[in-house]
């Protein structure tokens, strides 16, 4: 009987090492990181990317934001254009907003009304403004990637991008691995 005792208490320390074993490697599995796509561009959706993005940055998380398809309209840059574009290119840089202060809201835009109505809170609040928001991101070393696809898609040129320090071009694998090894990972 002593024997059997002998025997379980060497199996449960067996399992009892495999288990930790297995928590020390999902543990070691993921960074102090945030992924997020961001796919909107909504004012209030890319507000919402960069409190979330600066707040996670300003407690030490690595931030990075992977920008596709329609928010590729916030990084565009007001004073800069692309060269070489074909006649659809032209047309999505003529019907898309042209940077952060031309976006609309997602509800309550009101013929535009409703994007100069956040604005006047934000500052009558001392809320940064979004054009504040990316210089603070900037600053706190988030990362930003510009989707390559989307930008081909819809025409942009790099040369028409804002003038970021943490800027980078590359495709949705690139954000797959990022999230993948992320502790978060969202989506706006």
């Amino acid at each position: 009987m002593e024997e059997n005792m002998s025997t379980d208490i060497q199996k449960l320390q067996a399992e009892v090492e495999a288990l930790k074993e297995k928590i020390a490697d999902l543990q070691g599995s993921r960074k102090d990181q945030l992924s997020m796509a961001v796919v909107s561009g909504d004012l209030d959706k890319v507000l919402a990317a960069m409190v979330i993005s600066i707040a996670a940055a300003a407690m030490d998380t690595q931030v990075k934001l992977f920008f596709s398809f329609w928010s590729l309209s916030a990084l565009r840059d007001p004073h800069k254009t692309g060269k070489g574009k074909d006649f659809i290119s032209k047309m999505f840089g003529v019907m898309l907003p042209k940077g952060t202060g031309k976006l609309s809201l997602s509800h309550m835009n009101m013929g535009g009304i409703g994007p100069k109505m956040i604005k006047m809170l934000m500052k009558k609040q001392n809320v940064l403004s979004l054009e504040q928001m990316f210089k603070e991101a900037g600053e706190l070393g988030i990362e930003i990637v510009v989707c390559e696809m989307s930008m081909g898609l819809m025409g942009f040129k790099k040369e028409e991008m804002i003038d970021y320090p943490n800027l980078k071009y590359a495709g949705a694998a690139t954000f797959v691995a990022d999230a993948g090894e992320s502790s978060i990972q969202l989506f706006i």
